[in-house]
């Protein structure tokens, strides 16, 4: 799936990761929006932005993304959680089919739930693959 010009809100807290991930959705050609680091901000953007999909952090700084991840979901905007508990930690019944990639990913990983979400086909938890020298860097 051609990935251009797809509007995909970042929520993370971490500014490295915040920064690669920016760096991969932007070489895939996506516009992004964001990185937004908070939970207020995250619900107050999410209220108003057109996103054509969202990849969330589920902890911002202590607080649980889930508020912000309701207002997007009841605008009908596809979600991607990415983080250190997908797998250790369910998610709450209402994301329980929401694509989920777990922390530390590749960029690989990233495009190819991006795009099965964008497709309509989430992958649940894509399997993790190794760096391979091409543009596979951890973010």
């Amino acid at each position: 799936m051609d990935l251009s010009g797809k509007r995909i809100l970042i929520v993370e807290d971490e500014w490295l990761v915040a920064l690669g991930l920016e760096d991969n959705l932007r070489s895939l050609g996506c516009v992004v929006i964001g990185p937004v680091a908070s939970l207020g901000e995250a619900m107050d953007i999410a209220e108003a932005t057109e996103a054509d999909a969202a990849i969330l952090d589920v902890n911002l700084r202590g607080e649980y993304v889930y508020p912000a991840a309701e207002i997007l979901a009841d605008r009908g905007i596809p979600l991607i959680f990415c983080s250190g508990f997908v797998g250790t930690m369910p998610l709450p019944e209402r994301f329980s089919e929401s694509a989920r990639v777990p922390k530390p990913y590749t960029s690989r990983a990233i495009a190819q739930t991006l795009a099965a979400t964008l497709a309509g086909s989430p992958e649940m938890e894509p399997a993790f693959h190794p760096p391979s020298g091409r543009n596979d860097a951890h973010i």
